[in-house]
């Protein structure tokens, strides 16, 4: 989105993510803003040499939106400045006052506006529901999923358990190691995981994609490392990234904001160099791991190595 994005257009969006980040004033901008304002720099906007933040103005929010006329772009725009509302880890109204002003004068209406002015207004339990509605949708592909959300992701409990399913994907250890499939098994071996169909294990439809997702990106479990993947999700798959994926683990495991029984939670966990990495890379792969038409089992025997190279992932850092 960013590839054809001018100098002067760059410099306008790094001076907005700096107004959400300067909303208590100058004195408040922290080295994790300047930090994150230059990894988005860096990673995203692909500049070079080192950011001279000095010379950066704040745009007021009409002069943004004569600089971006290409809505896609003024989306993308607005993402990275609501995510600056966040990085200081706390759920500031201030800021989030700052980002929907950019919003009204972009004239984006994304879903993920309407969760963080919830939560500025104090109604935090809708504004989780919403993220929790998202997420699944986004994963499902459906418009909506009746009843008790936590029974979809947990459905092999009781009579649901499928001894046939967890002994296919117990199978997968017997693959060479290197291979992709075995690196999965390994990945749920050594975080203490249920295979899917055991009674205690997530969805296979959820759980597949985004453990192939930590297997391929290389992002460990730990609170950052889940910020982390959910955030390459985002870059990859296109279906709400923010109000779905970015937002609910934000606030799950950096605002220390618990969802639901599968997400947990974690306080100050978003690392605010290597979140742009992620998100770069997500963008970068040929591939979306949660879409219809990619197959885990046709994959489970290739080389983890040689599906990145495949699907154009990028290394990690240092």
């Amino acid at each position: 989105m960013f590839r054809s994005v001018s100098q002067l257009q760059s410099r306008a969006i790094l001076g907005g993510m700096l107004a959400v980040a300067a909303a208590r004033g100058e004195a408040s901008v922290s080295e994790a803003d300047r930090a994150s304002v230059a990894a988005a720099y860096r990673y995203l906007l692909r500049g070079a040499g080192a950011l001279d933040f000095a010379s950066l103005a704040r745009p007021r929010p009409a002069d943004l939106a004569a600089l971006l006329p290409d809505r896609a772009l003024a989306a993308e725009a607005l993402h990275l400045m609501t995510v600056m509302a966040f990085v200081d880890g706390s759920l500031d109204g201030d800021k989030i006052a700052i980002v929907l002003a950019y919003a009204v004068a972009l004239d984006i209406h994304e879903q993920y506006l309407a969760e963080i002015a919830e939560a500025a207004r104090g109604r935090v339990h809708e504004a989780l529901l919403d993220m929790s509605r998202r997420n699944l949708q986004s994963i499902t592909g459906k418009p909506a999923l009746s009843g008790d959300a936590m029974a979809w992701f947990l459905p092999y409990r009781g009579a649901g358990a499928d001894p046939a399913l967890t002994a296919r994907y117990d199978a997968l250890q017997r693959l060479p190691k290197g291979s992709f499939g075995r690196a999965y098994w390994e990945h749920y071996r050594a975080n203490g995981y249920a295979l899917p169909g055991e009674e205690t294990a997530l969805n296979e439809g959820f759980a597949t994609p985004h453990d192939s997702a930590h297997v391929i990106s290389g992002y460990d479990t730990s609170a950052r490392g889940e910020i982390l993947v959910s955030t390459f999700t985002a870059g990859m798959h296109r279906k709400y990234p923010m109000a779905g994926h970015i937002l609910p683990v934000i606030f799950s495991r950096h605002l220390g904001i618990k969802i639901n029984d599968v997400a947990g939670a974690a306080s100050g966990a978003l690392d605010p160099e290597e979140f742009w990495h992620a998100w770069a890379r997500g963008e970068a792969i040929t591939i979306d791991l949660f879409a219809p038409g990619w197959e885990f089992w046709a994959c489970a025997e290739a080389g983890v190595d040689a599906l990145r190279r495949r699907y154009g992932v990028t290394p990690l850092s240092a």
